[in-house]
């Protein structure tokens, strides 16, 4: 599980981002000052630093410099409401990743970092199944399995969006005949082959369920 700090100190947006992000399966740390989070990153390892600038006591950008200079190369975003062009350049002085300015669209977000997190960490484990979501390579137990194309498309759809309904026009796109019966049996071979916890959404899709 990918482990995010979160450097916010608006009570309705902290909210927000925590069940967002939690509800995608990442695990989330919480700061609402500069000095918190700095004592919360010396004791745990992230993957990615969600930093806002102006908190109270160390802002952001103070916070990231002091990491940078001590050697922490963690992925780090800035969400600001500020958006002078001395204060960007200031952000990216600093070495972050990316600064997304307020007020952001939550999807959008949501992307950038999925987007981060899988070139950070390119592989899902899930039960004795490893999956390399760059070269598309599945291991059970270490031993590498071969699928042929449209099962391969179809188990890159459900892992790469764990947790989330997939609808059956997505599957679709990558079969020869879609039909409902058809996208049954290849979800069946595969839930058999991986022990995959798949949910079928009546009339809607499937979802890999989260482990």
């Amino acid at each position: 599980m990918s482990k995010i700090l979160l450097l916010e100190d608006d009570p309705l947006l902290s909210a927000t981002l925590l069940d967002l992000l939690r509800a995608e399966g990442l695990e989330v740390s919480h700061a609402i000052d500069g000095e918190e989070a700095l004592e919360i990153s010396y004791a745990q390892k992230f993957d990615l630093y969600l930093l806002d600038i102006n908190v109270p006591l160390l802002n952001g950008i103070d916070f990231l410099k002091l990491l940078r200079d001590s050697g922490d190369l963690t992925p780090a975003f800035f969400i600001s409401a500020l958006r002078d062009i001395k204060t960007i350049s200031h952000a990216f002085d600093t070495a972050c990743d990316d600064y997304i300015k307020k007020p952001f669209d939550f999807d959008e977000l949501l992307v950038r970092i999925k987007a981060h997190i899988v070139k950070k960490n390119p592989e899902i484990i899930y039960g004795k199944m490893r999956y390399d979501l760059l070269s598309k390579r599945i291991f059970m137990d270490e031993t590498e399995v071969d699928l042929g194309y449209v099962d391969k498309e179809i188990f890159d759809l459900l892992v790469r969006n764990m947790g989330q309904t997939i609808e059956k026009t997505s599957f679709f796109d990558v079969m020869e005949r879609p039909t409902d019966l058809a996208l049954r049996v290849h979800i069946t071979k595969l839930k058999k082959r991986f022990c995959l916890h798949v949910t079928n959404i009546k009339s809607i899709g499937y979802r890999l369920e989260k482990i």
